[in-house]
């Protein structure tokens, strides 16, 4: 059986690219669709993310038949960041056939080295706002529509072509409790002392027109030091905010502001779209929208989309006042717990702000791979 690999070049193509995972996952009811159409806009040229970015998609076929797909990325501010000659891979799914994963890791390693690339990366995307890391933990739970899912055969094959860990994620799910919990009773404390309060008198358009790019600024501080992480651009930001502020609910969405109004902490929160995403197969329409504005109404679950905290109010009690703000979002809505976004294991600030206030369970693990070429 013939096996052949082609670099996506049409629409048609791209729709296949992006569809093929329906049909590797199709009895998987832990695997969660990505939306069509978000997924169109971040492959497409159209992306801000292209103003530094290079890439070129891959279908593996065999005898006419979709067997796999890669992406292969070189962000040059984030090579430039890290004095480093990357390329990095994402949006990789293949059936369990080593042939095939070598078939298309060996297009990325082609690919990068023509650019003058020395190292493969991934899964990765284009910015730390695409899903990263391999699930090499927790296959027996529902997937977050955050994050990739993945047969766990995926990471024994990247393996056996001489990939080793570069970094690992860890995800925990935290227990919300019915009543108050006593490290948050110093809410009142920290707004006295260091003048921070949370925004509570703005509607979400309000909120994002007034505080969104600071957000995204302070993201780009307070995240700077993290993994890969190259800072998002002035374009990348104005996407963002289109795409993110009609569908927040400001209930969960702590902005922590000092005296001179100037953002210093936030927490983005969603109700779980999982199931949702699933019942709408990746197609807003014609009926896609309407289970996901039923589970953007009405959960007992959300999901922390990010945190962050400016590096000089890191241990003031910022965290105390975003906690403070989404417990009482969680009483008001009936919310029982929360599924945290993946967190670098070697980033203890952030896994001890949940370890420190609330019961928290690891339930999934993403890693990501590096090989020298």
């Amino acid at each position: 059986m013939t096996l052949s690999i082609k670099e996506v070049l049409t629409r048609r193509e791209l729709r296949q690219f992006i569809t093929f995972p329906e049909t590797l996952y199709k009895d998987c009811p832990n695997w969660v669709p990505a939306l069509h159409s978000d997924e169109f806009d971040t492959l497409g040229d159209k992306n801000p993310a292209m103003d530094f970015c290079e890439k070129a998609l891959y279908l593996a076929y065999r005898d006419g038949k979709i067997v796999g797909r890669v992406a292969a990325i070189i962000n040059h501010n984030a090579n430039r960041r890290w004095n480093e000659e990357v390329v990095r891979f994402g949006w990789i799914d293949f059936i369990d056939d080593a042939e095939v994963v070598r078939a298309l890791i060996d297009a990325v390693i082609a690919w990068g080295t023509k650019r003058g690339c020395v190292k493969v990366k991934g899964p990765l995307g284009f910015s730390d706002m695409d899903k990263e890391g391999l699930l090499v933990e927790g296959f027996e739970y529902l997937s977050p529509f955050t994050v990739i899912y993945n047969y766990p055969y995926y990471g024994q094959r990247l393996e056996e072509l001489g990939f080793v860990k570069d970094a690992d994620w860890t995800q925990k799910i935290v227990d919300i409790p019915a009543g108050d919990v006593p490290q948050l009773q110093f809410a009142s404390l920290v707004e006295e002392r260091f003048g921070l309060r949370a925004v509570t008198d703005m509607s979400m358009k309000e909120m994002g027109r007034k505080y969104g790019v600071d957000l995204f600024h302070l993201i780009n501080t307070s995240f700077a030091e993290l993994y890969e992480y190259s800072p998002l651009s002035d374009k990348q930001i104005e996407s963002y905010l289109k795409v993110y502020i009609p569908i927040l609910n400001k209930d969960f969405v702590a902005v922590i502001v000092d005296a001179d109004d100037h953002v210093a902490g936030f927490a983005f929160c969603v109700p779980t779209l999982s199931r949702a995403f699933q019942k709408a197969r990746g197609r807003l329409f014609p009926f896609g929208f309407i289970h996901i504005l039923k589970a953007l109404r009405k959960t007992d679950t959300i999901d922390a989309l990010m945190i962050g905290v400016l590096p000089e109010y890191q241990g003031k009690g910022a965290s105390v006042l975003i906690f403070k703000y989404l417990l009482d979002s969680c009483h008001k809505y009936g919310v029982t717990r929360m599924m945290a976004n993946p967190q670098l294991e070697n980033n203890h600030k952030v896994q001890n702000v949940f370890n420190d206030i609330f019961v928290t369970h690891e339930f999934q693990r993403r890693r990501s791979y590096v090989k020298e070429l």
